[in-house]
């Protein structure tokens, strides 16, 4: 079957002020890893403009209208210290939506196996009605809530293995059992949120909050025990990921240690859970990453393992 990857140049016209982490090479860096690819089991595709009837599914109308009436005409507006919005941010982030939507449809269409949307800005810290920590929409939240309403899903698992916390998807989805959201990372560390105390209404929530240098082996050791086993209890019928690669130990935003082989293997072990309750069907989103080697290594090697696994019939 077919690995179905969405992106669109909009995403590079996103732009942040000038030394900011969360920057357009980010994208480049990462096409550059990707061009090389050449497998015909590999979909390319442009990604649609989402839909706002999508997004208000889960973020207010207010909430869009804010995101809407900040976007300057020149220039970039910070909407926080760390948030920034210039002309192009919108159609951006429109295009996240988009990506992950259509790659939804993919999956459970069987046009792909699975999918990687490579977008910019992330979504995974957006809350319900405040943007923040570089995100202006929670993409895989708004994906999740697609894939139960429009395609009449009974459950959803996203994993979250972005250094920081999914602060905003937990917010956008603290009050949905049917999707099990699950984020590993750094702590302490920005936002600041993300103990193993904050459950959700109905313990739909697992936060496993990991040591500053944490290694490979810990990192899969704690994997092994805890989140796995967690997903496999859920059965979900559908599989997301927040694939941050910001824990890569060369990364300057964080203290893990963890390399481009310990993301495929997580990639890996998570196309197993698919495969036994999913059909295989997994919808994964690019979330952070600010080393541009290692976030370019790092996103060949998750995509390498989904062009691998995505002949599951």
């Amino acid at each position: 079957m077919t690995t179905a990857l969405l992106t669109h140049l909009d995403c590079l016209n996103h732009i942040t002020p000038t030394g900011h982490p969360e920057r357009v090479d980010r994208l480049m860096a990462i096409y550059a890893a990707l061009d090389s690819i050449d497998d015909p089991s590999l979909m390319r595709l442009d990604a649609p403009l989402g839909e706002e009837g999508a997004i208000v599914c889960v973020h207010p109308q207010s909430h869009v209208d804010r995101i809407r009436s900040a976007i300057p005409e020149s220039g970039q507006r910070a909407l926080d210290a760390d948030t920034h919005v210039s002309a192009g941010s919108l159609q951006a982030a429109l295009r996240g939506v988009g990506a992950m939507t259509r790659a939804v449809d993919l999956v459970m269409a069987g046009e792909a196996n699975n999918a990687f949307a490579a977008v910019r800005p992330p979504g995974h810290h957006a809350e319900t009605e405040t943007p923040m920590g570089f995100c202006l929409f929670g993409n895989i939240a708004i994906a999740a809530k697609y894939a139960l309403e429009h395609h009449s899903l009974k459950r959803v698992a996203i994993v979250d293995f972005d250094v920081h916390h999914g602060n905003g998807t937990q917010d956008l989805l603290w009050n949905e059992p049917r999707a099990l959201f699950v984020s590993s990372h750094q702590m302490p560390l920005f936002p600041g949120t993300g103990s193993a105390s904050e459950t959700g209404s109905s313990g739909n929530i697992l936060n496993v909050p990991l040591e500053p240098y944490t290694d490979g082996a810990k990192f899969r050791a704690i994997y092994d025990r805890v989140v796995f086993p967690a997903v496999e209890s859920f059965k979900p019928e559908l599989i997301f990921i927040s694939a941050g690669f910001d824990g890569h130990a060369a990364d300057p935003l964080a203290n893990l240690e963890l390399t481009e082989e310990d993301f495929a293997w997580v990639t890996d072990r998570l196309c197993d859970l698919a495969d036994t309750h999913c059909r295989g069907r997994i919808v994964s989103t690019l979330e952070g990453g600010y080393d541009l080697d290692a976030l370019a290594a790092s996103t060949r090697a998750h995509l390498d393992v989904l062009l691998r696994r995505g002949n599951y019939e």
